[in-house]
């Protein structure tokens, strides 16, 4: 109650004339009680704040820029935090905002825990002695493979049971990848611009499953934060393109191919940074891959002239057949029976009825 609050982050204790001096237990003599008494987690408990108004000489932080900037977006943290700090900082905005400092209700808008790295059943330590360098991953397969093989391994939410078999595999998809850009950078260079319309089957399936693909990284990394299927989505992708370019041979269409190159590129960027800045100046880029704004999917592409149905009888899958998209119930019902091998399964049997999944199944219930 009888103290003087000032500026510059000393205790007001330092200056407490009848708190500071105190006699010392063990010599009887003059000395100064300690005046660091504020738990570091009241700090810990609202930087956030802080950061929204950094400079600000005459107030920990503004309302008009809290209200900006706060509550944080997101939060990324160990599990250990949910019992500390997490709650900690909840208090303290709860604090700040019956005080009208803040319009901040909560302090952060969602959570990421990240699991551990193990080896041999023990979580990584320096004290115990167990923790694996990158050095050498890095040393033998470069930062890339290393990256894109810690982040393929497992959902970041999980524990990861450290082992450095898949390393081999990181590194030879990045060199697939690299090989379809080198092989190609000449054309895709020269057909950066070209039209898209007009496209054959071949094309038009290869745009569908790049971008197919880009939908599935996009939300994968935008919001779940799923890294590993994010990377598998891009296998996939690189996939299709070798498959296209097998089947076509000489007669690859460069427009395709080269906004194929380009979103494979744009892609792969966050998981594997260097190969994809080199590869991005093969393919004619003079601007930074990192510079660029993340694709959209075209969702046009992503519409199929014709998709794969599963045929039950009787709940048991007894074929598939590829059939136009769009077809009405009754389409796909008689398609399903006049197909030959459902004819036969059902051949003198009485189709009770038929349940119809729209572009995806019919199952037909016989007796």
């Amino acid at each position: 109650r009888d103290v003087t609050f000032q500026t510059g982050g000393q205790s007001p204790l330092a200056s407490h004339a009848t708190f500071l001096p105190a006699a010392c237990p063990a010599c009887g003599g003059l000395g100064r009680r300690e005046t660091d008494t504020m738990d570091t987690f009241i700090c810990s408990s609202w930087y956030y704040f802080r950061y929204a108004d950094p400079q600000n000489n005459d107030l920990p932080f503004s309302r008009l820029k809290s209200d900006a900037w706060l509550p944080v977006d997101q939060y990324i943290g160990g599990i250990e935090h949910a019992i500390l700090h997490l709650l900690y900082a909840r208090f303290f905005t709860k604090v700040l905002y019956d005080a009208g400092l803040t319009g901040a209700v909560e302090p952060f808008t969602r959570l990421l825990a990240q699991g551990m790295v193990n080896k041999d059943g023990a979580k990584m330590s320096k004290s115990k002695g167990n923790v694996v360098s990158p050095d050498e991953i890095i040393a033998q397969y470069g930062a890339d493979t290393g990256r894109l093989f810690i982040l393929f391994a497992a959902p970041p939410e999980k524990d990861l049971d450290w082992s450095d078999r898949g390393v081999e595999g990181c590194a030879r998809f990045l060199k697939r990848v690299f090989r379809l850009v080198e092989r190609y950078a000449a054309l895709a260079r020269e057909q950066a611009d070209g039209s898209l319309a007009d496209l054959g089957a071949a094309e038009t399936s290869l745009r569908r499953a790049v971008h197919a693909s880009l939908k599935k990284v996009t939300e994968d990394i935008g919001e779940r934060f799923n890294f590993n299927t994010a990377i598998s989505a891009i296998m996939e992708a690189v996939n299709a393109v070798y498959s296209y370019t097998n089947e076509k041979g000489a007669k690859v269409h460069g427009a395709v191919l080269a906004e194929s190159l380009e979103l494979l590129v744009l892609m792969l960027a966050p998981f594997a940074p260097h190969l994809a800045e080199e590869s991005w100046s093969i393919l004619g880029q003079s601007e930074s891959v990192h510079l660029q704004p993340w694709p959209a999917y075209d969702a046009a592409a992503l519409i199929a002239d014709e998709v794969e149905i599963v045929v039950q009888v009787n709940g048991k899958v007894r074929g598939r057949l590829t059939v136009p998209a769009g077809l009405t119930q009754a389409e796909m019902q008689a398609l399903a029976g006049g197909d030959s091998r459902i004819a036969a399964i059902v051949a003198g049997r009485q189709v009770l009825k038929a349940i119809t999944v729209p572009d995806k199944l019919v199952n037909l219930v016989v007796r």
